[in-house]
């Protein structure tokens, strides 16, 4: 249990969002983006759900969409969560500190 969220089967963690959609990952799929794509986060598997559960603003991206970017504080950048809704599911597509929020349709804001 990471957070107080269930950890169970293949599911790393899988988190309720404030746009009532549960967005989730595997372990093999978390490695592979604190591994190959940002090493930075390795150990953050907390700030990210945080950042899923308890958001400052989401945004919906321009590209696509059904993916949709969370955002939370991290001094002095911001955690981007970027995750691909399917319904009332979805599945972390990345995530990442960047030192700003990107464009997009705001959804929700703190």
């Amino acid at each position: 249990m990471i957070l107080g969220v269930e950890v169970a089967g293949d599911i790393y963690f899988e988190v309720p969002t404030p746009l009532g959609v549960w967005i989730r990952t595997t372990r093999e799929y978390w490695e592979r983006i604190v591994t190959f794509k940002h090493p930075s986060m390795r150990g953050r598997e907390e700030d990210v759900i945080r950042t899923l559960r308890e958001p400052h603003e989401i945004r919906r991206s321009k590209i696509d969409p059904a993916v949709f970017l969370y955002y939370a504080p991290d001094p002095p950048y911001w955690i981007c969560v970027v995750a691909k809704h399917m319904g009332d599911t979805g599945f972390i597509v990345t995530v990442y500190r960047t030192d700003r929020v990107k464009e997009g349709e705001l959804l929700w804001r703190r």
